[in-house]
């Protein structure tokens, strides 16, 4: 696929390896390729939901997350196409990574030809199924989540949500139908040093309910498994 004389492809590509960020960078913008570039789980996925890449290359080994569990938060909303670039060469790794949702495999070192025909073979099959493009905006009965636009919309009006209430709904919302463990919660949104403080999530949860649920003593979609975690349901 060369994208010269039709609108740029954008591509994600999310490493902690400077050196092999700036190899993907100039060889796919010599290429016509439009890159953004993300060097942590969290900003992949801030990345992802702002600018709706055709493709997303993901490392595994990165520094806040592992690279499964963004490919399950991108696996959340999204169909785009993931290929796995990583040092990782035991097969087990491999299956785990295909059977996350990644349409690809690439094992460091590789040779940059054949990693770019893999890409270009990703988004045939991308354009063949309809499937680059999804739209990050999530609709329940209640409220809608727009997780591009970082936002919430109660009938008419956005919802006033603080970055903390956001971080707890968004990764709720991406994982939709999904259990999400106190302590991967804690963890992701107050860092790995709250992660015995389940208090935390019983008052931000219950803020939540009072500004979306219809009925917050009764909820619908911010549900409590106890002891457990939290579910949305749409």
């Amino acid at each position: 696929m060369n994208s010269e004389g039709a609108e740029r492809v954008r591509v994600l590509v999310v490493d902690d390896e400077p050196q092999i960020l700036r190899a993907l960078q100039i060889n796919l913008n010599a290429r016509g390729f439009d890159v953004t570039t993300a060097r942590t789980g969290a900003g992949a996925l801030r990345a992802a939901a702002e600018v709706q890449p055709a493709l997303v290359i993901l490392d595994l080994g990165l520094p806040d997350l592992d690279g499964l569990e963004v490919l399950a938060g991108l696996r959340g909303w999204t169909g785009v196409p993931v290929i796995v670039l990583s040092a990782r060469t035991d097969s087990a790794d491999k299956v785990d990574a295909l059977d996350a949702g990644a349409d690809d495999y690439v094992t460091k070192p590789f040779g940059m030809d054949e990693f770019l025909a893999r890409l270009r073979a990703a988004l045939r099959r991308a354009a063949a199924t309809g499937a680059a493009q999804d739209t990050p905006v999530v609709e329940t009965d209640s409220f809608t989540v727009d997780l591009a636009g970082t936002r919430v919309i109660r009938g008419d009006s956005e919802v006033h949500l603080t970055p903390t209430e956001w971080g707890v709904l968004e990764m709720l919302v991406r994982n939709e139908g999904k259990l999400v463990g106190q302590r991967e919660l804690l963890h992701q949104v107050w860092g790995p040093a709250y992660s015995g403080q389940n208090h935390y999530l019983r008052v931000y949860l219950a803020g939540l309910r009072r500004k979306l649920e219809p009925d917050p003593a009764h909820p619908r979609h911010l549900l409590t498994e106890a002891g457990m975690g939290y579910r949305f349901v749409r």
